[in-house]
């Protein structure tokens, strides 16, 4: 094992502050408003690197055969973008839930390729890395770019935004939330007015309009947002089916977390605009 592996890559979590669908295009992909927002907890990635190219997964991800595996696939999009000889082993400590919201395949995804892009000295800009990305899911390149950020589109046009302090209870939820069918359900509002990033941030209401979808796909969904609910307004991020409350306090956050920590599975964590993965690549790259 090369020492390459000993160094941590983070792959932090997101959530969506709103989710409004504004329209579709003409190839039946759904057109986003939305904000990200960045958090100081997520996945873990190392990686060791091979000479002999071949990139083999050094973990374990239940029902999720390689061919759908968002990280290796993201590192042989690299290596043949690059046409890098090399390889690597990648090793995953997994800390978010699938179907959660919280784009933890898709950050996985983008910390794989800034990190190979360093440690294979592939020297593609953050643009550059962005554009493959966005070839894997359209929630790729905002980890990829790291930094929290007003969405358009299908969640491809980025903005970057300096978010005010926040802490969060993330509850997650024992199930696993399809998009697919979130997105084709007959029930789902689809004509949203657009807003501005400076109406969002004077205040103007906004929400998620998949919530009342997957709160009555999943009971246990709406039973999470009830409970969070009695400490601060609770929303669902992305898809679901992980929900959200804001605090002004890291205090506050761990007195309502001691609340529900009895029957949920979550936790607490920091919004951050900058995305820990930069604070590393900066790192490696001194």
């Amino acid at each position: 094992m090369r020492g390459e592996s000993a160094l941590a890559w983070p792959a932090p979590a997101k959530l969506n502050l709103f989710l409004h669908i504004t329209g579709r295009r003409a190839d039946g992909y759904h057109l986003l408003q939305t904000v990200f927002q960045l958090l100081d907890v997520g996945d873990t990635l190392r990686f060791a690197l091979r000479a002999d190219g071949e990139i083999r997964r050094c973990y374990e991800l239940p029902d999720v055969p390689e061919a759908a595996d968002l990280i290796l696939r993201a590192a042989r999009l690299l290596q043949s973008h690059c046409r890098h000889a090399g390889g690597a082993d990648i090793y995953l400590d997994k800390r978010l839930p699938a179907g959660g919201g919280l784009g933890g395949g898709s950050s996985d995804a983008a910390t794989t390729l800034v990190a190979l892009n360093q440690l294979w000295g592939c020297r593609q800009s953050l643009a550059q890395l962005a554009a493959l990305g966005l070839q894997l899911g359209a929630d790729v390149p905002v980890f990829i770019h790291g930094h929290s950020a007003w969405a358009d589109g299908v969640g491809e046009q980025l903005q970057p935004l300096d978010l005010p302090a926040a802490w969060y209870v993330v509850l997650a939820p024992a199930v696993n939330v399809s998009t697919a069918e979130v997105f084709s359900d007959a029930q789902l509002i689809r004509d949203c007015p657009p807003i501005t990033i400076r109406a969002f941030l004077t205040g103007q209401r906004v929400r998620n309009v998949c919530e009342p979808v997957v709160m009555a796909r999943y009971p246990q969904v709406a039973e999470a947002l009830h409970a969070l609910s009695a400490y601060a307004p609770a929303r669902l991020t992305g898809t679901g089916a992980c929900v959200f409350a804001s605090f002004d306090s890291e205090s506050a956050a761990r007195v309502a977390w001691a609340g529900l920590s009895g029957q949920w599975r979550g936790f607490v964590a920091k919004g951050v605009n900058i995305s820990p993965l930069q604070q590393v690549l900066q790192h490696a790259a001194e």
